[in-house]
């Protein structure tokens, strides 16, 4: 049998509660800061008016440890998923990483935003999913590229629409106003 080793940084670490204490606390206000998110998100006027369309309506914040290894927290809001049709926005806190909001749609919610393609084009500092696999979150360049790049065709073509942007971890005090107003431009184009 082998014997498992651990180097002097893992000891380190593994004797270290506060490492995990402090991850926990963070997560907590991750959380927090999607409680009052969602409460802004519930005023919107337009979130109101797809609310009325969308059966299943309800705000779900759900949260694992491994995404490409590292731990992350989302919240769904709106948001309906069936096999034919998803609509939802997402907003996701990956740790190291970033936050970022996510309008996703398929199916008959994809349809009704072919006629706001041309609104989609004033939305320049956002990213339009290239890949196949609807969900993944990461931002390199086989799944994110700035929607700027594609075409009105493109667009049509794609089998679901996913558009997002993000903000660096970094600007924690600058994230409740980029998701705020994000919410905001993603409703104008619905």
């Amino acid at each position: 049998m082998a014997n498992v080793e651990l180097s002097a940084a893992e000891k380190e670490l593994m004797c270290n509660a506060s490492v995990i204490l402090t991850k926990n606390s963070i997560i907590e206000k991750v959380y927090q800061l999607l409680g009052n998110i969602l409460l802004s998100f519930q005023e919107n006027e337009n979130c109101k008016k797809i609310l009325s369309e969308i059966p299943s309506n309800y705000p779900k914040i759900s949260k694992g440890e491994n995404y490409e290894g590292l731990p992350w927290v989302m919240l769904d809001y709106p948001r309906c998923f069936s096999a034919a049709d998803i609509f939802a926005v997402r907003i996701f806190f990956w740790w190291g990483n970033f936050f970022s909001i996510t309008l996703q749609a398929k199916g008959r919610y994809k349809s009704k935003l072919q006629v706001a393609n041309y609104k989609l084009h004033v939305m320049d500092d956002w990213y339009l999913c290239c890949n196949e696999d609807e969900w993944q979150h990461h931002f390199r360049e086989d799944n994110y590229l700035p929607l700027s790049s594609f075409t009105e065709k493109q667009i049509h073509d794609l089998h679901f629409i996913k558009l997002a942007k993000k903000i660096p971890l970094e600007k924690w005090d600058e994230v409740e106003l980029f998701l705020k107003k994000s919410f905001d431009e993603i409703m104008a184009i619905i």
